[in-house]
């Protein structure tokens, strides 16, 4: 295989490049839904990020902005920013059509402090899935210490890492936990709001960021950890036996041991 490090970023952003009308028109995100007003941020999200009103809110990693409208709607006045063109274009777009004042940024992720023109903000969020695209979280971590204003907060939540450990059919463990700098590289196919999606830009790296490295990363950036949570739910249907239990939540079917499926952190500079 050739160096990753000269790869990884173009293959990540060409996978999500295609995927974003993929995930725009398909049943998963339910835009139609969404822009009939139904709320898509889960309540432990409202709860443990508190009111925003008035508030400056970064969205890092933001896909096409659902999210991130989401907390325009609860009253923040939102940035979103991503590495994908036809993303933030997209986010453009439905910020326009719902009438929602917002700002979408199209850069990398460690280039945020340049790309917002050396701002800061009460709360950086980041979503589900966002982290595993990067390779350096140490880094990651410093990028979001220095978009925080003194009093303001991260607020990250995420799929729980320990589920990366199981094959994808069933709860048999095939892949290692912990893991070197070296990435995960994948050639599938189709995309988790549609399996049976017909793409060509397959190839992805990625990185599953224990626990541990994460806490400790945005520790070490300054950061005060105020709460770890985790979840015996998760977003979407990680296995095929998984069962809906709400518009956008998969649980384990009853009976079954519980596992941590998601977490959420949250952590104040001083």
């Amino acid at each position: 295989m050739s160096d990753w490090r000269e790869e990884w970023r173009e293959a990540n952003r060409a996978s999500w490049d295609e995927r974003v009308p993929i995930h725009v028109s398909g049943e998963f995100y339910d835009v139609a839904s969404f822009k009939a007003g139904q709320e898509r941020l889960q309540p432990f999200e409202i709860a443990e990020v508190g009111d925003v009103s008035g508030k400056d809110l970064l969205h890092l990693q933001c896909h096409f902005g659902i999210d991130t409208l989401s907390w325009a709607r609860r009253g923040a006045s939102v940035t979103g920013l991503d590495f994908s063109a036809p993303a933030i274009e997209t986010a453009r777009q439905l910020a326009s059509e719902l009438g929602l004042e917002a700002t979408f940024v199209h850069s990398d992720v460690y280039d945020a402090v340049e790309a917002t023109g050396g701002r800061t903000f009460d709360v950086v969020y980041t979503g589900r899935g966002a982290i595993v695209w990067l390779p350096d979280i140490w880094r990651w971590a410093r990028v979001v210490a220095d978009l925080i204003r003194p009093g303001g907060s991260l607020y990250l939540t995420e799929f729980h890492p320990f589920t990366e450990v199981f094959g994808d059919e069933d709860l048999s463990v095939e892949h290692d936990y912990f893991q070197d700098e070296n990435p995960r590289v994948w050639d599938e196919p189709g995309t988790y709001a549609d399996f049976d999606a017909e793409t060509s830009n397959n190839l992805t790296y990625e990185w599953n960021h224990t626990l541990g490295n994460v806490v400790s990363a945005i520790s070490s950036a300054g950061l005060n950890i105020e709460l770890l949570h985790e979840f015996d739910y998760t977003k979407f249907q990680r296995w095929p036996f998984l069962e809906k239990s709400g518009f956008d939540t998969y649980r384990l079917p009853e009976g079954t041991p519980s596992l941590p499926l998601m977490y959420s952190l949250r952590a104040r500079k001083a």
